[in-house]
């Protein structure tokens, strides 16, 4: 306990990205051809820290890319521009339905922690919200076929007290028994674990927006911008905005 206390202290003083992880953000309602606002951050949700985009640690994560998935399965590539604490663009849905805002993030430098006792990694982002155009809730689009991603398989809007269910994928598989971290931006978490089918229910207690956490170390080692790696750290976030009641 003692060890990954001063890891995590160490971490965070040194703004590395490790510590942080990649969010987006959207409405949780839209209308067809009226454009909608998509932004990324990059921080510590919980704890209320964005990372300015022009600083060294947000820096390190610019090489992302992020896409508007229709619900027929048409993606759309946006283009962000940057302002001071996040990057921003808009897209605009042509139908009704379930709309995924998708970012990856496999461009990032390899992490040399064994001073830490930890060793060296790649990291591998990815982020998820959705947006609903009409209709009724379907499930959000999962395209992350070299990592994990969040599923968001829930029938009804994310409402204060009702009900979210998620599936986590790994590479295209269910991930059971993976943990699962469920943030508040108030210093308030909740850690929960899948099932045999990689899925995961709780219950929304508050109106408020919600930011879910994966992660998993993939043992397998390579070699990326000419420096060798021991494993690969996923990191994967659905960004949960509770719909106006």
């Amino acid at each position: 306990m003692k060890k990954c206390l001063l890891l995590l202290l160490a971490l965070v003083a040194s703004g590395n990205a490790f510590a942080h992880f990649m969010w987006v953000e959207t409405s949780a309602t839209g209308k067809v051809n009226q454009k909608q606002e998509v932004k990324v951050f990059f921080g510590e949700y919980t704890y209320g820290l964005q990372e300015k985009v022009g600083g060294e640690a947000f820096e390190k994560m610019k090489n992302f890319e992020v896409w508007a998935v229709a619900p027929n399965g048409e993606k759309t590539l946006l283009e962000l521009k940057p302002g001071e604490l996040f990057y921003s663009g808009y897209f605009t849905p042509k139908t009704n339905g379930t709309y995924t805002i998708v970012l990856n993030n496999n461009k990032i430098d390899v992490i040399d922690y064994t001073q830490y006792d930890f060793g060296i990694f790649k990291t591998h982002y990815h982020a998820i919200t959705k947006t609903q155009i009409g209709g009724t809730p379907a499930p959000t689009a999962a395209i992350n076929a070299d990592g994990l991603t969040v599923v968001d398989t829930s029938v009804k809007e994310a409402k204060e007290k009702g009900e979210t269910t998620l599936k986590v994928l790994y590479k295209g598989e269910p991930a059971k028994e993976t943990e699962v971290t469920v943030f508040i931006n108030d210093q308030w978490s909740k850690k929960l674990y899948t099932d045999a089918n990689g899925l995961v229910k709780f219950t929304l207690p508050w109106n408020t927006k919600y930011v879910i956490e994966v992660t998993k170390k993939e043992e397998v080692p390579g070699k990326y911008n000419g420096k060798d790696y021991q494993f690969v750290w996923h990191c994967a976030t659905y960004t949960i905005p509770l719909a106006k009641n």
